[in-house]
């Protein structure tokens, strides 16, 4: 199975990985890993590994165990597809952990300790845990390592998440959506010619009058809406911007230096400054996988 791993990495991250725990505080940015070193300390050499990054790496039999529950969790994926995944969040979980240690986090023997007996008390005894990690890969000292290892990632991106202020340059914008060129074309000559656009947005929005609210840089999923709406100053119409919704005229109703992130553009950009620490990580790193 591991001979059919695919060679390339996708900066994807389990979800539950960082939304689990987006904290909304800011501190200065979040740090980054040193230069992998030519001789890692890290290897377990008596345990197969599946992947290894920076000399640290996850057991064949842990990987596999993950790879056979997210193929049960999503039938639709090819086998490949789900390989990818499952490296892809165990590459960005041991990347996560050892940021967590290169910035001078230890967990503590007595806090891994009190971890795992809350995990048996869940579980409804020390027996019942170990059932359980024996039947998903793991053995006790395999178990402990892993927890750690989860414990110090969960760390690590609640920083990262913690490094995105809490306010950022807006713009509060209102439009006016089309769906055809035709139709943008002739709206923008009226506006052109002095049609109020407040109205000719209500009346193509009765419900929301082409309202967007406010919203920062790297928060839309479209750039050239995005370039447009920051490139405005209030009040003045932009020209037609075609995206994959349709047709967009905008209209810059206010812009702040330092406004209040809203909870969504919060989480937003706090998963797009862990996508780019992850990236960052990834380029200095080696990532090697079995053969």
């Amino acid at each position: 199975m591991i001979a059919t791993l695919l060679r390339r990495f996708s900066i994807v991250l389990v979800l539950s990985l960082f939304l689990a725990a987006c904290r909304a505080s800011a501190t200065g940015p979040a740090p980054t890993l040193p230069p992998p070193s030519e001789s890692p300390t890290a290897t377990v050499a008596s345990t197969p590994m599946a992947v290894m990054v920076n000399g640290e790496g996850i057991p064949v039999g842990e990987f596999e165990a993950e790879l056979t529950r997210y193929r049960a969790a999503h039938p639709e994926a090819s086998l490949d597809q789900a390989t990818t995944a499952v490296l892809d969040y165990f590459v960005n979980e041991l990347l996560l952990a050892q940021g967590a240690r290169a910035a001078g986090y230890a967990l503590s023997e007595e806090d891994l300790n009190a971890r795992i007996a809350s995990l048996e008390a869940q579980a409804g005894g020390a027996e019942a845990l170990a059932a359980w990690q024996a039947a998903h890969g793991y053995t006790a000292d395999s178990f402990r390592q892993a927890l750690r290892r989860q414990v110090e990632a969960a760390w690590m991106r609640d920083q990262i998440a913690a490094s995105v202020p809490l306010t950022a340059e807006q713009v509060h914008v209102q439009q006016i959506l089309l769906y055809n060129e035709e139709d943008a074309r002739a709206v923008l000559a009226r506006l052109q010619a002095g049609a109020d656009f407040y109205q000719l947005a209500a009346a193509y929005d009765p419900l929301t009058r082409g309202e967007l609210g406010w919203f920062p840089r790297g928060y839309l999923p479209e750039p050239a809406f995005e370039e447009a709406a920051f490139s405005l100053p209030p009040g003045q119409v932009s020209g037609i911007i075609q995206t994959e919704a349709g047709y967009h005229i905008i209209m810059v109703v206010e812009r702040d230096a330092n406004h209040p992130l809203s909870p969504d553009a919060l989480l937003t950009l706090q998963y797009r400054a862990l996508e780019e620490w992850l990236a960052r990580q990834r380029q200095q790193s080696v990532i090697t996988l079995a053969p």
